[in-house]
């Protein structure tokens, strides 16, 4: 402040401290120091805190209503004073609609509330609870022969009377006059008839969506008696239980676990997969160029005869029938090596067939181990021998074109074929496997 009255050019207050003055301030600072409350020792701050407000005034003795913004802080110092008359207050009796005694009470209520009712009697619900006559009962409601209509009836007294609190009625059945019933007898009971009346009354239509209540009372004694077996069950047997469950969480902690890595397999199964397809497409991409290669290296060179194609095929690459081994783990069939692979065509099965028919081997002999591998080197032989007097038909097929040919381009010529290139005249009028040598050749 001193430097802003220099700066300002304004005059400084006196500040001459002499033994007065300085007397009077400590007097003043001991007196400020002596009003301040102490803390107990062993409260909290926050608790001390509450006990005072900022004028160091003393809690109030009664609680204060501070909802509606009168005054400030936690108390109401002065109480505020409308002008208007205050509302008249009268000691006047009032009675409930809900009782049917007709008990007149006392309370405190306003002057101009004399004709409303009393604001709790709303809360007084009442069920309605099916009635009817003894024309209906002999009519329609005698489906139970272990209720009598003395029974039925007290059993609709006691639900009027206790508004369907079954475990009170139950204990005011009386049990002299009516015998023995439990809760789930009067259930039944009640629900058959109650259903029974609301169909008779027309109260569920067809296009209704409202159902009838219909009440199990044996699954209902089934789950009673769930619920008392495991109350009486004993500290062991709950134990054991806890033991069961953990078990259980366990197990599926493994089969998670176990579903985890099968996934984890799959995905690498499938990546093998997609890494496989990839270099098999690679590998037919290059076989097609090595073909476009052979084929522009074919057009080149002079085109081979039909019959010596067929007889390179059967010298390169035909063997008979190649039967596969069980080298696969687990239990097998001594006579699943007699059955075919898969890669032999329909016409050969049909053609081996007929020819096992003609020579009279039977088509499924005892699968012992010599007899496996002879018959399957039988079979193996008969579509080799097949496929060679198929070879051997298209040569003389070949050979009749060529002489033909011959004939037309030199007329009166005549070419002359070897008797040793001729098919025998056994062999045409013979087929081995019934079948033409051209359905030979596509199978």
């Amino acid at each position: 402040m001193s430097d802003i009255r220099d700066i300002m050019e304004m005059e400084r207050p006196s500040t001459e401290v002499n033994r007065d003055s300085f007397l009077a301030n400590k007097k003043q600072r001991q007196f400020e120091r002596a009003k301040t409350t102490k803390r107990p020792e062993g409260m909290h701050r926050e608790v001390f805190a509450l006990l005072y407000n900022d004028n160091k005034d003393a809690p109030p003795l009664l609680p204060t209503d501070t909802a509606l913004g009168i005054g400030s802080g936690y108390k109401q110092t002065k109480a505020r004073l409308g002008m208007k008359n205050v509302r008249k207050w009268e000691w006047a009796p009032f009675s409930n609609p809900a009782r049917t005694d007709g008990a007149v009470f006392h309370h405190w209520k306003r002057a101009s509330d004399d004709n409303r009712e009393y604001p709790f009697a709303k809360f007084n619900k009442q069920l309605q609870i099916p009635t009817y006559t003894i024309n209906d009962y002999t009519t329609h409601l005698r489906t139970n022969n272990d209720w009598t209509k003395a029974q039925t009836d007290h059993l609709f007294d006691l639900a009027k009377r206790f508004d369907l609190r079954f475990i009170v009625m139950a204990d005011r059945w009386d049990r002299q006059d009516y015998g023995h019933k439990s809760i789930e007898d009067m259930k039944d009971r009640y629900y058959e008839v109650s259903g029974i009346l609301q169909k008779l009354k027309g109260v569920t239509t067809a296009g209704s969506d409202k159902k009838l209540y219909t009440f199990d009372a044996e699954h209902e004694r089934k789950r009673k008696d769930q619920l008392n077996k495991l109350f009486d069950r004993t500290p062991e047997q709950v134990e054991e239980e806890q033991m069961l469950l953990n078990e259980m969480k366990k197990i599926d902690a493994k089969k998670r676990e176990r579903e985890r890595k099968t996934q984890d397999l799959q995905k690498l199964i499938s990546q093998a997969d997609r890494e496989e397809e990839r270099s098999a497409q690679n590998l037919q991409n290059s076989r097609k160029h090595e073909k476009k290669l052979y084929k522009k290296k074919l057009q080149s060179q002079p085109r081979p005869s039909r019959a010596e194609s067929v007889v390179n095929a059967i010298e390169i690459g035909s063997t008979g029938i190649k039967f596969s081994d069980l080298r696969g783990s687990g239990v097998s069939l001594r006579s699943q090596k007699m059955k075919l692979p898969a890669n032999v065509g329909q016409k050969k099965v049909k053609a081996l067939e007929q020819a096992i028919l003609e020579f009279k081997v039977d088509p499924s002999p005892p699968p012992t181990d010599e007899i496996c591998n002879a018959f399957n080197e039988l079979r193996s032989d008969m579509v080799l021998l097949c496929e060679l007097r198929s070879a051997l038909s298209t040569c003389v097929y070949e050979l009749e074109s060529l002489k033909h040919q011959y004939e037309a381009d030199c007329p009166g010529k005549t070419l002359n074929i070897p008797p040793a290139l001729q098919q025998p005249e056994e062999d045409e009028s013979k087929n081995i496997d019934g079948i033409s040598d051209i359905s030979l050749r596509e199978a």
